[in-house]
C-alpha cells in the first residue's frame, strides 16, 4: 500500500508540472489555454516527451485535443500501474511494457498504434526506416576472463583504452570481469546505416551488459538514445519480438545471428554470419577450429559480413524509396524488398549439391535456389564435404566437380552473393 502511495504521489506531482514549450506561431494566450484542465496535458507531453522522445509536438497537441474533448479517460499510458493522465489505477491486459524506455512504463494498444503511425509517417518524412540489431555475435564479441584460452591470453594486455572509446575495439571490462572486441568495421557501419535507420539494440543479455555494450558502440548516444532492449524487456520467453519497438512491421529490419529468437518475424530478418572473435565464442555453437584471436587474425574490415550487410541495406533501402514506386509510402513493406534480394536468381540458382553432411548447410542451400542431391550423377555441379578424404570427395575431383566447404554455402547466405569457389575449395584428396 504504501508503494502503491508513493506511485500516485509520483503521477499526482507530474500532472501539476509546468512543462509545455510554445507552440511554432502560437502566442502566450493560447499556450496557457493548452496547459490548463489540471495539467493533464503537461503529463502527457512529459511522459512521452521524457521517455519516448519520439513523437512531435504537433502530434501530441492533436492527441490531448481529443483526449480533452472526451469525459472519459482512455488511459492511453500507465506509470506505475497509475494512467498517466487521470492518475487513476488502471489495468490493461493489453497494454505493452516499455520499461527500457521508463521504469513500469506501460502503452496501451490503441495508443501505440497511434504513436507508431505518427512515428511512421515522420520517419518515412525523413527517408528512414528502422533497423534492430542483436549485439553478440553480430556487431561484436564477449568473453569472461576465466574464459580466456592460453592461446588468446596476450590479449590482456593489448586492450584499448575507455577513456577514448571511439578510437579503440578491444575493451576489458573489470567490472563485469570480461574482454569485449567490436567487430571490424561496425563504426563505419552504424554512421552510415544511422542516415537510413532509426536504430535499436535488442539483445537477449541483460540490461547491465546491453547499456555497456551500448556506450562502447555509441559513446556520444549518437545512434541509439534510450532504445535499448535487453532481456528483462521481452514480452515473451526466450522470443524477440517487435510489440516492443516503436515502429511498424512493415518498415523494420533485423540483423541477428539467430534465426529462432524471430519466429514471428523471420520476413523482417537478415541473418548474420557469427562473429566469433574469441575461443570460448565458438566453444558455445560446438565449433573445434581455432578462433581469430587464437590466430592473431581479424575479419577484414572491407571485406567482411558487416561491410557486405551495409550493402545490402543499402539496396534495401534504395528499393523501398524507389521512386518509380507508385504506392504511397505508408503502404509499403520492407520485407517485399528483402524477399526480392533473397530471390534465388540473385544467389544459387542453376547450382545441384550433393553430399553436406550438415543438415543446416543442406537447407540453407535449397532456401538459396540450389538443387540438393543424395545420389551422385552428372548433373551434380558442386560436392560439398568438410573432408577430401571421403568417397564422395573423390568422386568430384575424377570428374572435375567443384569440392568446396560447407562454409561456401554459409557464405552465400550471409554475403548475399555468389561466392567464388576457389576460396572455399578443399584440398585434391590423397589417393587411397
Amino acid at each position: 500500500m504504501e508503494k502503491r502511495g508513493k506511485e500516485k504521489r509520483l503521477v499526482m506531482e507530474m500532472r501539476g508540472r509546468e512543462i509545455g514549450e510554445k507552440k511554432e506561431k502560437e502566442g502566450e494566450e493560447e499556450k496557457e489555454e493548452e496547459e490548463g484542465d489540471d495539467g493533464r496535458k503537461d503529463i502527457f507531453c512529459d511522459i512521452f516527451s521524457f521517455s519516448l522522445c519520439l513523437v512531435s509536438k504537433r502530434h501530441k497537441v492533436e492527441a490531448f485535443e481529443e483526449i480533452r474533448g472526451s469525459t472519459v479517460c482512455p488511459h492511453p499510458a500507465s506509470l506505475g500501474g497509475l494512467c498517466v493522465l487521470c492518475g487513476k489505477q488502471e489495468v490493461d491486459g493489453s497494454a505493452v511494457p516499455f520499461g527500457y524506455v521508463l521504469k513500469a512504463l506501460k502503452i496501451g494498444s490503441q495508443e501505440l498504434a497511434r504513436l507508431r503511425r505518427a512515428n511512421l509517417k515522420s520517419l518515412l518524412q525523413k527517408k528512414k526506416l528502422y533497423l534492430v540489431l542483436d549485439l553478440d555475435h553480430t556487431l561484436l564479441n564477449s568473453t569472461r576472463f576465466r574464459d580466456i584460452s592460453p592461446d588468446e591470453g596476450f590479449l590482456m594486455n593489448q586492450t584499448d583504452s575507455l577513456e577514448d572509446i571511439p578510437k579503440g575495439s578491444l575493451f576489458k571490462l573489470d567490472s563485469m570481469c570480461m574482454l569485449t572486441k567490436l567487430r571490424p568495421f561496425v563504426r563505419t557501419f552504424l554512421k552510415e546505416a544511422s542516415d537510413m535507420f532509426e536504430m535499436y539494440i535488442y539483445t537477449m543479455g541483460e540490461q547491465s551488459y546491453a547499456l555497456e555494450m551500448a556506450r562502447l558502440l555509441d559513446p556520444e548516444e549518437v545512434y541509439f538514445n534510450s532504445k535499448v532492449i535487453s532481456q528483462s524487456d521481452c514480452t515473451q520467453r526466450h522470443q524477440k519480438g517487435l510489440d516492443i519497438i516503436m515502429g511498424a512491421d512493415n518498415a523494420v529490419v533485423i540483423l541477428d545471428d539467430t534465426e529462432s529468437v524471430w519466429s514471428k518475424h523471420k520476413e523482417n530478418l537478415i541473418l548474420m554470419e557469427r562473429y566469433h572473435f574469441f575461443a570460448s565464442s565458438g566453444r558455445h555453437f560446438g565449433l573445434n577450429y581455432k578462433s581469430l584471436s587464437e590466430l592473431s587474425r581479424d575479419e577484414v574490415e572491407s571485406e567482411g559480413a558487416v561491410s557486405a550487410i551495409l550493402k545490402v541495406l543499402k539496396r534495401v533501402h534504395q528499393s523501398f524509396f524507389n521512386s518509380d514506386n507508385k504506392d504511397n509510402l505508408l503502404g509499403r513493406d520492407v520485407r517485399l524488398s528483402l524477399d526480392m534480394f533473397r530471390s534465388p536468381s540473385e544467389l544459387a540458382q542453376g547450382i545441384r549439391t550433393f553430399g553436406s553432411e550438415v543438415l543446416g548447410e543442406r537447407l540453407m542451400a535449397e532456401q538459396l535456389g540450389a538443387k540438393c542431391t543424395t545420389e551422385c550423377n552428372q548433373s551434380v555441379t558442386h560436392v560439398v564435404s568438410l573432408e577430401a578424404g571421403t568417397d564422395k570427395a573423390h568422386w568430384a575431383w575424377k570428374r572435375g566437380k567443384f569440392l568446396v566447404h560447407p562454409r561456401w554455402i554459409e557464405a552465400e547466405n550471409y554475403f548475399w552473393k555468389r561466392q567464388p569457389e576457389e576460396a572455399f575449395e578443399l584440398e585434391p584428396p590423397k589417393k587411397p
